[in-house]
């Protein structure tokens, strides 16, 4: 029987293909560490040699001195490509699925005054690495590399939930790639009373148990708590959405069950090691007005303790997944954010 939400992708891949995106892998560090990406055709780089690939820096020898110049490199590599500068724009996804879907409302939107790039995270689509980190801050050094690797200078970087939490990490670490950043749904650090009091208010004992769903139930409790209006689909597609296709292809959902359950276990910390970072980029918080698992009171803690250059704009009638529920909303306040600020800096210019 087919697999019907495995069926849909190809039209998927067909629409994005259409916005102008290619499939491509970057080798991180000539390790097995790989993330896939869609990255816009004409900003594919050519096949590099194995010889090349072990002459590549790994993700842990990289430092500040390397980033600088490997930025500068890659910025002007950018800027004389396709026919003139255009501001790139990093799309990183949640929990619940790999970029593509994630972002399937966007990538159309943006693709005609951007260049998108939409990775998967590590145990996410085809990325994968036999690193045992499973930190948030890992996978952001390996998102950053990868992100030089394809020469992509200074960026706009959209992270949604645990996306966002990686976005905070890479806008920290590497504040001369990440320019501008907007996060939705998330927070700076999912810290123990974060965790406590969202899975106290979603009624459920641990993370896994929400977001690791082994049950057509349990997938709808998820889409339940995720969205605002209550959405239905037949038992047979949440079934699909659960299990592997035939011959064992990726599950669609849920590959990598044992690593994503790990990557859960590495987002907490205690209180007590908790800091909010001094970030220079300008933020935008967009956010679901009824956002069960990171209410809005959450996101307007987190504007306060960000400071002057972050702002917060909710949207009404939006939960969790504000960027699926209401798309066209959710793309003109992103879009004038990067209006705004990629104005801004071709006025400094």
């Amino acid at each position: 029987m087919v697999n019907l939400v495995e069926a849909q992708k190809p039209l998927l891949h067909f629409l994005v293909r259409m916005a102008g995106l290619r499939q491509h892998t970057v080798d991180v560090d000539g390790a097995g560490t790989v993330i896939t990406f869609w990255v816009p055709k004409d900003k594919v780089p050519p096949a590099v040699s194995s010889k090349e690939q072990t002459k590549a820096a790994t993700v842990r020898d990289y430092d500040s001195s390397t980033a600088k110049t490997t930025t500068t490199t890659a910025a002007a590599t950018t800027t004389k490509t396709g026919g003139g500068s255009r501001p790139a724009v990093v799309l990183v996804h949640g929990f619940a699925a790999e970029g593509i879907v994630t972002w399937q409302f966007q990538v159309g939107a943006l693709a005609k005054h951007y260049d998108v790039y939409v990775p998967d995270l590590l145990y996410f689509g085809g990325s994968t690495s036999p690193s045992s980190d499973r930190s948030p801050a890992f996978q952001a050094e390996c998102l950053a590399t990868a992100l030089r690797k394809l020469g992509v200078g200074p960026c706009a970087v959209v992270g949604f939930s645990y996306g966002g939490m990686v976005s905070f990490k890479l806008a920290e670490a590497h504040p001369e790639l990440v320019r501008w950043l907007v996060v939705s749904g998330s927070v700076v650090a999912m810290t123990d009373s974060i965790s406590e009091a969202a899975l106290e208010r979603i009624g459920v004992k641990s993370s896994a148990e929400l977001l690791l769903p082994e049950s057509v139930q349990g997938l709808k409790a998820l889409l339940s708590i995720a969205t605002y209006r209550n959405l239905w689909f037949p038992d047979r597609l949440h079934r699909d959405y659960l299990e592997p296709p035939r011959r064992m292809i990726m599950q669609v959902m849920f590959a990598n069950r044992k690593e994503r359950a790990e990557l859960l276990e590495g987002l907490v910390v205690s209180n007590k090691d908790a800091t909010v970072p001094v970030l220079p980029q300008k933020i935008l918080l967009l956010w679901g007005e009824n956002d069960n698992i990171f209410n809005i009171e959450l996101a307007k803690t987190m504007k306060e303790q960000l400071g002057d250059k972050a702002t917060l704009q909710s949207i009404s009638k939006a939960g969790h997944l504000v960027h699926l529920e209401r798309p066209c909303v959710y793309n003109q306040c992103l879009k004038e954010f990067l209006a705004s600020v990629t104005a801004t800096e071709t006025t400094k210019e």
